[in-house]
């Protein structure tokens, strides 16, 4: 079963340019999945469609086999949350703490089990330190792992991440990066990343790419940066290890594409 299926949506925001123009894709069920684009080319809006937060005009779209209606938009919600790009948006609680539990309140989980959940939730992306902070005083990478701790705790099958690593400082992105891919490991949980950022495509096993209010390319991430004369005419780049490989491989050092800097040093250098 896949996660997510889009077929044939539209929508508009002043009901007369459709920033998403016939959209289908299909996002498989424990996949980390990236979809990226340039702007304006549908990528926040379809993370919003899919937690119906906004309604398409036509179209379906079905998460985890069940089809995104009005009827059933609470039970969608419970399967599917969103950590958007600004943290600061996000919080309702005075302290760590306060914020994980509000999920949890919502979801009437009894007040006797809430207390092992929020430090559980912490615990896995290493925030369990900062339970009695106040979030304004938490850097932005800090900020973001306290709104995935509160995901966490309410337990979805698919987190969606909305370019929740762009307003971050390079070792903020780091960290998130890392923490998406911890939560990859958890094969019970669907990651989408709607991102810029082309390291992190590389590392994930599924990629979407959007132009114009329409899915373009997928595959794996070799397959997609395959196309890079393409995804530089869209706007988009190539990761940094895969222009090295490149390089080196004109120069007759190596002999295949490395879409990451660790596979760039083993191909230069082999360890065995």
């Amino acid at each position: 079963m896949d996660a997510i299926r889009v077929e044939n949506v539209e929508f508009s925001y002043d009901g007369e340019t459709d920033v998403i123009n016939g959209m289908s894709f299909a996002i498989p069920k424990g996949s980390y999945t990236t979809i990226i684009g340039h702007n304006g080319s549908g990528k926040s809006t379809i993370a919003k469609l899919l937690n119906g937060l906004l309604e398409a005009k036509s179209g379906n779209i079905e998460i985890l086999g069940q089809k995104l209606t009005l009827e059933n938009l609470q039970s969608i919600r419970d399967s599917i949350g969103i950590v958007f790009q600004n943290p600061d948006n996000q919080f309702i609680g005075s302290t760590v703490a306060d914020d994980i539990a509000f999920g949890l309140e919502n979801h009437c989980v009894p007040t006797e089990q809430m207390q092992q959940i929020i430090e559980e939730s912490a615990r896995k992306v290493g925030m369990e330190k900062y339970l009695d902070a106040e979030p304004a005083n938490l850097s932005g990478g800090q900020k973001q792992r306290v709104a995935i701790a509160g995901l966490l705790a309410v337990s979805p099958d698919i987190i969606v991440f909305d370019e929740s690593t762009s307003m971050l400082d390079p070792q903020g992105k780091a960290s998130i990066n890392a923490q998406i891919k911890e939560l990859n490991k958890m094969k019970d949980k669907t990651i989408v990343s709607i991102t810029h950022d082309m390291d992190e495509v590389a590392q994930s096993e599924h990629v979407i790419v959007l132009q114009k209010g329409k899915a373009v390319l997928e595959g794996t991430p070799k397959e997609i940066f395959a196309n890079d004369k393409l995804l530089q005419e869209m706007g988009l780049d190539v990761p940094f290890a895969l222009k090295a490989s490149k390089a080196f491989q004109k120069a007759g050092m190596i002999k295949e594409d490395c879409l990451n800097l660790a596979d760039v040093v083993e191909a230069l250098c082999p360890s065995k």
